[in-house]
C-alpha cells in the first residue's frame, strides 16, 4: 500500500509530453538554491547543539532538548503564523529591524529561516541520538589519553557517528527542500516548488503538477536513500568486525 501512490504517478505521468509550467524553473532554483543555504546553516548551528546535548546531563540541557522539541511537534502552518508574529513588521522584534533597514518577510532572508526553523529540530534530534550511540568508553579513552574536548569530538565522535550524522543531513535537506506550511505563511515570495505545486493544482488542475513533482523527488529522495543504504552496509561491517 506504501507503493501504490509512487506507482500511480509513473501510470500517470504523460512522458511524452514531459514540460514544465510556467515558473516553474524559477522555483526550482529558488529551493534549490536556498535550500542549500538553509541547510548549511542548520548544520552550522545544529552540530554543535547536538554535541552539547549528547553530552550534558544537567538540567539547562533538559531544558534546551524541550526548547528544540517545541519547534518539531508545533503544526507547520501554525510556526508560520508565530514566525509572522515574531519578525512580522508589526512586531517589536520586526520594528528593530525595520529601523536597522532589514525585512525578514516574504523575501529570500524569510525564506531561509522558514526552512531553518522547519529542518534545525529534525538535524539537531537526530544527530544527537548519532553522538549519543558513540560508546563512552572510547571517547573516556581519549580523555585519560590527554585528548581535548576539541579533539575528542573531531577525531573520535564526528567519524564514529558519521552514518547517523548523514542521516540527520539527508533528513535536514528533505525537510528544508520539502517546507510548505512555514514557508506559505511567512515566506511565500520567492516561490519554492512545493508553493509553486500547489499554485499550480489551484490554477490549472492536478495534470500540471506531476511534472514539478518528478523533480521534487528527484532532488529529495536520492539522498537520504543513499545515506539508508550506506547505514545498512555500515551495520552489517560493524556486525562482521
Amino acid at each position: 500500500m506504501l507503493a501504490v501512490p509512487f506507482l500511480t504517478l509513473i501510470g500517470i505521468t504523460h512522458w511524452r509530453g514531459f514540460h514544465l509550467a510556467w515558473g516553474d524553473e524559477h522555483a526550482i532554483t529558488t529551493s534549490m538554491g536556498l535550500g542549500l543555504l538553509s541547510l548549511l546553516i542548520v548544520i552550522v548551528s545544529g552540530l554543535p547543539l547536538a554535541w552539547w546535548l549528547s553530552q550534558t546531563r544537567s538540567r539547562a540541557g533538559l531544558i534546551v532538548e524541550l526548547l528544540v522539541l517545541i519547534p518539531l511537534l508545533t503544526p507547520p502552518l501554525a510556526m508560520g503564523i508565530l514566525l509572522v508574529s515574531a519578525y512580522g513588521p508589526y512586531s517589536p522584534a520586526g520594528s528593530l529591524l525595520e529601523h536597522l533597514g532589514v525585512e525578514i518577510i516574504n523575501n529570500p532572508a524569510a525564506f531561509v529561516l522558514a526552512q531553518w526553523y522547519g529542518a534545525l529540530p529534525y538535524f539537531v534530534t537526530a544527530a544527537r541520538s548519532a553522538f549519543a550511540g558513540v560508546p563512552t568508553v572510547i571517547l573516556e579513552a581519549g580523555r585519560t589519553l590527554g585528548a581535548s574536548p576539541w579533539q575528542r569530538f573531531w577525531r573520535l565522535s564526528l567519524p564514529l557517528a558519521a552514518p547517523g550524522l548523514a542521516s540527520a543531513v539527508s533528513l535536514a535537506w528533505v525537510r528544508a527542500i520539502g517546507e510548505f506550511g512555514i514557508v506559505m505563511i511567512f515566506a511565500y515570495f520567492p516561490q519554492g516548488m512545493p508553493v509553486q505545486l500547489y499554485n499550480n493544482l489551484q490554477n490549472d488542475g492536478v495534470d500540471a503538477v506531476y511534472y514539478l513533482l518528478w523533480l521534487l523527488l528527484l532532488f529529495t529522495l536520492p539522498l537520504p536513500l543513499m545515506c539508508f543504504a550506506l547505514m545498512r552496509r555500515y551495520a552489517a561491517y560493524r556486525k562482521q568486525a
